[in-house]
């Protein structure tokens, strides 16, 4: 299914991007704005949109909470200073990874097909969910 990804970026134009800013209103936690963007209205239905918001907010809540393994995890990293994340994972990091997972499999279930890609946030520093918008060269050559 990966192909369609690659497929919709070779023969597709970026038209456009779309950003979706951090919700600060519940203090610095890492959660994203669920309101619709009125660029996506004619691409994706807004219930899909807000359950993709929805279960990214809810996979930061789960990397950020702090429990016993994070406790765990501080002690150890204290007790051979540092050098323990050479050869593990934090719980933060196994969550990151299950975030960029999840955003693959929407791009190709869900997002790739409409002409859209989602960019995982980490690479806009989690400030932003980037979406980018991309349309037919075909139709927008007037070919």
């Amino acid at each position: 299914m990966t192909h369609c990804l690659q497929d919709l970026r070779q023969n597709t134009a970026l038209a456009s991007k779309v950003f979706i800013q951090r919700d600060y209103s519940g203090g610095t936690v890492c959660q994203f704005q669920t309101k619709f963007p009125s660029e996506l209205e004619t691409r994706i239905d807004r219930q899909q949109f807000e359950e993709t918001i929805r279960v990214l907010n809810n996979l930061y809540a789960e990397a950020e909470k702090v429990g016993g393994q994070s406790y765990v995890e501080g002690c150890l990293a204290c007790l051979t200073a540092y050098t323990i994340f050479l050869c593990m994972e934090t719980h933060y990091e196994k969550v990151l990874k299950k975030i960029a997972k999840y955003i693959q499999e929407q791009n190709e279930k869900m997002y790739a097909p409409r002409g859209l890609i989602i960019v995982d946030p980490i690479e806009r520093g989690l400030r932003v969910i980037e979406i980018s918008i991309y349309e037919d060269r075909n139709f927008s050559s007037g070919r």
